[in-house]
């Protein structure tokens, strides 16, 4: 039988629209109408916003699962517990790692994707190994490497052809060759964990890239006389750039500078949330190296920063309550654009008739307060 969801707010691809009834029928969106029959279902979210499901396109792990742990059961667990932070589709995100084990990653989340219950599995991220040094975060640098298009290739294979975005800095050997063929073949370049320079990030755009990993940190930043990598990510057009509001890897008027120039339409609000995310304070392991967690933030043994422990419903929040979004661009931030990054907006990113219907409930202070899949209610604050 088809329901209602009753809201005042309903955040669209282009437009907000409300108050208001979304239709549901068989576990897809229909259409948003102003009245409904005396006898129709309808679940009342008065006071309360609908936007699309969150995607989170850049995540390494939760609730103790490492997608490098290289576990299908530990993805599904990742996959269920994302519904509490109102994500409903994700990339599960790759580390910097030996040839072999990234190819047997690979081959576990391909043949998992379809199993999983929660948050719809829409391809992978390879983050590295095709990184430097010099800004290499938790990275394994002994893995590190120039593009290699076989070896590629045969990640691609094992994964059934669901690598959806690979990484690498601009300044390696075979960057411009490599780049141009993945592009052909639709999987998104991003550029990141590197010291390259304005002119390599250019070179690398101009044969396709298109994603900056996020922006601001594992990169060379901005100088006056050579802008880097934080300068091409603010000055070149058509990119899009990921983005950690946590408070912590990113000040909030850096995040505003990068918004104001780039545009919130070119802007990924991620994660890159490790296995901590959902834990309490202690050690957990990224990767191959050891991490603390405490005070809100995830670091290694040196004190840097080691990916993060944020939900992507407090990003979304975040930039709300720091004055740097309208709830709108918040939401879309999170959204649309990441999957308009990915090349995924096809399955995930917005509210439209035929599609899955995949969404969150809001309140007013841009809480989420459930997660529905398919158009079934999975959580609820």
């Amino acid at each position: 039988m088809n329901k209602y969801i009753y809201a005042d707010k309903f955040f669209l691809k282009s437009a907000v629209h409300g108050p208001g009834y979304l239709e549901v029928k068989e576990g897809k969106f229909g259409a948003i109408v102003d009245e409904v029959p005396a006898d129709a279902d309808v679940e009342d979210y008065s006071g309360k916003w609908v936007a699309p499901g969150l995607v989170d396109t850049h995540i390494h792990g939760f609730m103790n699962h490492d997608v490098m742990d290289n576990d299908a059961e530990g993805i599904k667990a990742m996959s269920e517990g994302l519904l509490s932070c109102g994500v409903t589709s994700f990339l599960p995100t790759t580390l910097t790692s030996s040839k072999e084990r990234l190819r047997d990653v690979a081959e576990t989340v391909g043949k998992v994707k379809d199993e999983v219950t929660g948050a719809k599995i829409q391809g992978i991220y390879f983050e590295g190994p095709f990184f430097t040094e010099e800004h290499k975060g938790a990275q394994n640098p002994i893995y590190f490497g120039d593009p290699d298009i076989d070896t590629f290739h045969e990640w691609q294979e094992a994964s059934g052809g669901i690598i959806k975005k690979i990484a690498l800095a601009p300044e390696r050997e075979g960057v411009k060759e490599f780049v141009s063929q993945v592009t052909e073949e639709g999987v998104v370049v991003a550029l990141g964990h590197s010291n390259g320079t304005l002119q390599e990030a250019q070179t690398a755009v101009e044969a396709g890239a298109s994603v900056f990993v996020h922006a601001f940190n594992g990169m060379r930043g901005l100088n006056h006389r050579e802008p880097g990598m934080v300068g091409a990510l603010l000055s070149l057009k058509e990119v899009f750039s990921e983005l950690i509001c946590d408070g912590h890897h990113v000040h909030p008027q850096a995040a505003e500078i990068l918004m104001e120039k780039a545009g919130h339409d070119h802007v990924a609000l991620i994660t890159d949330c490790m296995m901590a995310g959902g834990m309490p304070d202690g050690d957990y392991i990224l990767g191959e190296f050891p991490v603390v967690v405490k005070d809100g933030t995830a670091r290694m043994e040196t004190g840097n920063l080691a990916g993060s422990i944020l939900k992507l419903k407090e990003a979304v929040k975040n930039v709300v309550d720091w004055g740097i979004a309208t709830p709108q661009e918040a939401v879309m931030m999170a959204s649309l654009i990441p999957a308009i990054s990915c090349k995924i907006d096809h399955a995930c990113g917005m509210i439209k008739e035929g599609r899955p219907a995949d969404f969150i409930v809001l309140d007013q202070k841009m809480n989420v307060t459930a997660t529905y899949l398919d158009g079934v209610c999975r959580y609820q604050s």
